[in-house]
């Protein structure tokens, strides 16, 4: 069995080398990196290499005038985002789940108080469950993403007040 720290590495140095693929036998475990997807593959079905969560602060609200007014107005925003929330999302294309099994409660959910390296999330890529760990503590104040649904690299999962 080949350790995922291992795997890790070798995104790492194939995102900072020239090379586009490279296939490693370890163990009985054959694993094939490549930068590119296979050809005829479609594109949202290529894997992102895992990433270190992402949190970054949303983005300021527009004014609530039509700067077009002859086209119709938008709908109506969501709930307001506070200030200082701040947003984690995904580092990697996969499945996301909310729970360790499905008859299980929540990791987290809207209100409950988190810690730094509290698990999230759950997001299976290629059969493997990769736990999203808290990098900041706080209140979670919104979950977007429903369980059992796909995600993308860079989706916003949680947004958090941080404490």
């Amino acid at each position: 069995m080949i350790d995922l720290e291992f795997v890790e590495k070798l995104i790492r140095s194939m995102d900072e080398s020239t090379m586009d693929s490279i296939e490693i036998e370890r163990g009985g475990t054959r694993i094939r990196l490549s930068k590119s997807p296979p050809a005829g593959a479609p594109v949202a079905q290529a894997l992102q290499p895992p990433a270190a969560p992402m949190l970054s602060a949303p983005p300021v609200a527009a004014p609530n005038e039509n700067p077009h007014p002859e086209l119709p107005a938008a709908a109506p925003a969501a709930p307001e985002v506070g200030e200082n929330w701040l947003e984690v999302t995904s580092p990697m294309v996969g499945t996301f789940y909310r729970a360790p099994s499905p008859t299980s409660d929540p990791f987290t959910d809207v209100g409950q108080r988190i810690t730094s390296g509290q698990t999230l999330c759950i997001i299976e890529a290629m059969k493997l469950m990769n736990e999203l760990e808290a990098e900041v503590e706080g209140t979670v104040r919104e979950v977007l993403v429903e369980n059992g649904e796909p995600v993308e690299y860079g989706q916003i999962l949680f947004r958090v007040e941080p404490v």
